[in-house]
C-alpha cells in the first residue's frame, strides 16, 4: 500500500483515514483514481468534489460518499456522481454483512470491510477488478460474513465466486486462539481475503483462462480429492517434515488449489509491500555483492516489473529489515517465511499470469448482484 499525502497541507495519510488531522480537511477514498483525497461540497446537495491547496476547481468531477460510510460510518471510499449504486466499488461486493443489531458485530464488520478495501486497491492495482464498473455493477468476488449458529458453525472459504468469512476471525483474541489450535505462524483478516481471492481468480484465470496444463506443471493435480486430501493433512498433524523445501506453507501442501491459493496470497503480500516500502523511498544494500551499494525499493505496479528476480532480490533484504524492526520493538517476526527455489517457481508463475492477463484479467464474468442484504435478512 502505498502512503498518500494530503491535497491541501501535504500531511501524510494512511489508507482507512477520513479528515487531514493537520488541517482538518475531510477525505474520501477515490477509487477511479485509486487516491486518498482531500475533498469539498460540490454545488449538489450530497456532492463532493477533490480539494486543492488552490482553491476549488469547478471542471473537477463529483462524487458521493458511499452510504456505508453516511449511515455507518463504516467506509471511506467515495462514488462517482454517474454511478446508480449507493455502494462504493468494495462495499457492494459484500452480498451478506453481519447482523448489526448485535452491538460488537459493527467493529467486527467495519475491521473485515477495511481488510477487504486493502484487497480491492491490491487487485485494482494489478487490474484485476474495475475500478468504475459500468451502471453501477460490481467486479470481484462476492463475500459474505457470517456468524456461527447454535448447531451451524460458519467455516472461512470460496465457492462459485462467493468468499465465506466467519466474523469471529474479526476477534483479535479468537483468531490467535485458532492460529494456535492449528499451528500457523500467521493469521490475519487480510490473509484471509487474499488467500481466498486466490481460489476466485483460479477459477477466472486458470480453469476459464484455458491454463490447466500448465498449472498442473507447476502444482500438480488438483483433480485429486480435496475432501479427502485436507482429511489426510489434518489426521496427520499437518505437513510432512521437509515441506518447506518445496511449499509457502504448510497448508499449501494439503492440495494444489491450497497450494495455489497460499502462494496467490504470497504474492499479493509481496506486491503490496514492496510497494509500501518504495513509497516511502526505502533503499536497502542487497546481501550476495560484492559491492554493498543501495538500491532503491522498485514500485512492483510502476515501470518494467518483468523481472521478477528484480522484485526478489529486494524482497528478501526488505523482509529481513522488516523482521529486524519487530524483534526491535520485542515481537513476533512479521513475516515467519522463507523462500526457497520450487516455492519461488510458483511464484514467479503467479507473477507471469497476472502480468499476461492484464487489464483484461479486470473482466472476470463474475455473477452481479445489485447491492447488499444483511445476515438477518438472508436467513
Amino acid at each position: 500500500m502505498k502512503t498518500f499525502h494530503c491535497d491541501v497541507c501535504g500531511h501524510p495519510l494512511f489508507f482507512e483515514n477520513v479528515r487531514c488531522l493537520q488541517c482538518g480537511s475531510e477525505l474520501a477514498f477515490l477509487p477511479d483514481q485509486l487516491a486518498l483525497c482531500a475533498i469539498e461540497p460540490g454545488h449538489d446537495e450530497g456532492s463532493w468534489r477533490r480539494k486543492t491547496r488552490h482553491g476549488p476547481d469547478a471542471a473537477a468531477p463529483l462524487y458521493r460518499l458511499c452510504i456505508n460510510h453516511t449511515a455507518h460510518q463504516a467506509c471511506n471510499f467515495a462514488v462517482p456522481a454517474s454511478d446508480p449504486n449507493p455502494l462504493c466499488v468494495s462495499c457492494r461486493l459484500s452480498r451478506i454483512v453481519p447482523d448489526l443489531s448485535v452491538p460488537e458485530n459493527h467493529v467486527r464488520w467495519y475491521r473485515i470491510e477495511v481488510a477487504k478495501r486493502r484487497l480491492f486497491y491490491t487487485l485494482a492495482k494489478l487490474a484485476l477488478v474495475s475500478v468504475d464498473p459500468p451502471d453501477g455493477e460490481q467486479d470481484g468476488p462476492l463475500f459474505e460474513f457470517l456468524a456461527d449458529l447454535p448447531g451451524q458453525q460458519v467455516f472461512t472459504g470460496h465457492a462459485d465466486g462467493v468468499i465465506t468469512l466467519n466474523i469471529a476471525e474479526a476477534d483479535d483474541e479468537e483468531r490467535m486462539r485458532r492460529r494456535l489450535v492449528l499451528h500457523e505462524p500467521y493469521r490475519t483478516l487480510l490473509g484471509h481475503l487474499r488467500h481466498e481471492s486466490g481460489h476466485y481468480y483460479w477459477e477466472r484465470l486458470i480453469r476459464e483462462g484455458g491454463r490447466i496444463d500448465a498449472f498442473r506443471a507447476v502444482f500438480g493435480d488438483e483433480r485429486a480429492n480435496y475432501r479427502e486430501s485436507l482429511a489426510d493433512y489434518y489426521t496427520a498433524g499437518g505437513a510432512a517434515p521437509g515441506w518447506q523445501m518445496r511449499y509457502v506453507s504448510a497448508y499449501a501442501t494439503s492440495h494444489p488449489w491450497e497450494d495455489w491459493a497460499e502462494t496467490w496470497a504470497h504474492y499479493l503480500h509481496m506486491a503490496d509491500l514492496l510497494e509500501t516500502a518504495a513509497s516511502y523511498n526505502t533503499r536497502l544494500a542487497l546481501p550476495g555483492r560484492r559491492q554493498a551499494s543501495l538500491e532503491e525499493v522498485t514500485n512492483p505496479f510502476e515501470g518494467d516489473v518483468s523481472d521478477f528476480h528484480g522484485l526478489v532480490g529486494q524482497w528478501i533484504p526488505l523482509t529481513l529489515l522488516l523482521n529486524s524492526l519487530n524483534r526491535s520493538l520485542g515481537q513476533d517476526d512479521a513475516y515467519p517465511f522463507a523462500l526457497t527455489r520450487q516455492s519461488l517457481e510458483k511464484l514467479r508463475f503467479v507473477h507471469d499470469l497476472i502480468r499476461e492477463a492484464g487489464p483484461a484479467g479486470a473482466d472476470t464474468g463474475a455473477p452481479r448482484w445489485p447491492g447488499e442484504r444483511t445476515e438477518m435478512q438472508a436467513a
